[in-house]
């Protein structure tokens, strides 16, 4: 489909939504509000999924559409009627601003200060030639080397700055085998499957993982610790899987691999600052509950350190993921409305539960977040479902029918980072596709049996915590 029509059929479906009958809406008790947001929420799933426009720009449209169309400050003649006869029911547009300054969004800025100063005193270059120099010259255990080092940078760094990095310290080892062998396939794909799994381990890892940290607040919050020690066992069992399938799939022909990369770790006093900066930021992270410090306060740290220290300029500023901070702003702007308008509440209660019980819910929450995190992005797919699932967990926690709702949101999050089929489906997918050593169908076979262990080893460790 040519992307204008793309675009028109999008906008088709949003006007419909928004013009049609109200009592249409099979909601109990939806107002014009809701309905207006029930709209937008439409428009950015189709956009989102189809994608006519860059994804980023969906969560700008998002943002723009909520202060036009339902806030306090918006356009007079859409907003007037509401105005008069209930202004209760419009959102503050201070509200949705306030998604440009989440916690969340200084998470990621702390995670990208990072990334770029690593990346510019070649942190991440040296740390990669040091851990990977035990792993010898067998194939195997190189691969197993390249593995846990994307999948422990990648719990810190964004995975798109990992696989770059890693892609780059395999080119040299690469170089000495055969582009017939299959093991060149084997390796490449264990970047990517290594970054997206990997991810998962940390909450600043990957982006569904901060966004299901929006949710989980008050009594229900969740520490660096406490995330890690649910998430790393996960993490391990999966890389170890998809090590021996890498393996038994793309049997190398070659008896060894030279690696060999020429870098030393800088001795300037920019570097040792990165060094420390770097361990210390990670450290608190940790230790939150010794030091009283959240995630979000830790991560401001790196980012004040390195500008006053001129380790990161204006021009290294521009090299932060700003597309992935206007993504995720959206999903935060439209997650706070469906909740502050009670939509996500209602969505919530308009599902049966008396022909569900709690595991299935989640077993259909968690796949349908997998097939889609599969065709759209991951943190489009999470900024999408999050709120729902939110308003899931909080109902049936209401019901005594979830002792803890943290298990919900923790499932649907890594579900998310479980959507790794398709080269599209996530950036380390498309730049090992980019590389040109492997073909959609190598991708789609680890993809599909690495993912669908995963979401079953989820879905028994729910069925066991239930």
């Amino acid at each position: 489909m040519v992307e204008w029509k793309k675009m028109l059929f999008c906008v088709i479906c949003f006007v419909v939504v928004m013009l049609m009958p109200i009592e249409w809406i099979p909601l109990a008790g939806i107002n014009i509000v809701q309905q207006r947001l029930l709209a937008i929420f439409v428009l950015a799933a189709l956009l989102w999924v189809l994608e006519p426009i860059p994804v980023f720009a969906t969560s700008l449209l998002i943002i723009s559409l909520l202060l036009t169309l339902i806030s306090n400050q918006g356009l007079a003649p859409a907003i007037s009627a509401i105005q008069q006869q209930d202004p209760a029911l419009l959102l503050h547009y201070k509200s949705i601003f306030a998604a440009f300054s989440s916690p969340i969004i200084i998470l990621f800025l702390g995670g990208f200060a990072l990334a770029v100063a690593a990346t510019k005193y070649e942190l991440d270059i040296n740390l990669a030639r040091v851990l990977l120099k035990p792993f010898g010259t067998q194939p195997k255990f190189v691969m197993l080397g390249l593995m846990l080092i994307t999948a422990v940078f990648s719990m810190f760094m964004s995975n798109t700055a990992t696989t770059v990095m890693m892609l780059a310290i395999l080119a040299p080892v690469l170089s000495g085998l055969s582009d017939e062998d299959p093991g060149v396939r084997g390796l490449v794909l264990a970047v990517p499957v290594a970054a997206n799994v990997g991810g998962i381990g940390t909450p600043i890892g990957t982006p569904p993982n901060a966004i299901a940290l929006q949710y989980l607040v008050g009594e229900h919050s969740v520490s660096f610790g406490t995330w890690m020690a649910f998430a790393i066992p996960f993490v391990i069992v999966m890389l170890a899987f998809a090590w021996v399938l890498l393996q038994k799939l793309f049997p190398t022909q070659s008896a060894e691999v030279k690696v060999n990369i020429d870098s030393k770790f800088r001795r300037s006093p920019q570097a040792w600052i990165v060094y420390i900066t770097f361990a210390t930021t990670i450290l608190l992270w940790l230790t939150t509950k010794l030091h009283g410090m959240n995630a979000y306060v830790v991560a401001i740290l790196p980012l004040t350190v390195f500008t006053m220290t001129r380790i990161i300029t204006k021009e290294d500023l521009k090299k932060f993921n700003w597309d992935v901070i206007w993504l995720v702003a959206g999903g935060i702007a439209i997650g706070a409305a469906l909740e502050n308008t009670g939509l996500a509440s209602s969505l919530a209660h308009s599902v049966d539960y008396s022909v569900m019980t709690v595991f299935w819910i989640i077993v259909s929450l968690a796949i349908l977040c997998w097939m889609m995190a599969n065709f759209m992005s991951n943190t489009a797919t999470a900024n999408l479902l999050m709120p729902i699932a939110a308003a899931m967990a909080t109902t049936l926690s209401a019901s005594g029918q979830l002792e803890d709702v943290r298990l919900l949101l923790i499932i649907v999050a890594m579900s998310a980072s479980m959507g790794m089929v398709l080269p599209v489906s996530t950036p380390p997918n498309a730049l090992a596709y980019a590389s040109g050593k492997i073909s959609n169908g190598d991708m789609a076979k680890v993809g599909i049996i690495v993912s669908s262990l995963g979401i079953l080893i989820l879905l028994v460790v729910a069925k066991l915590m239930l």
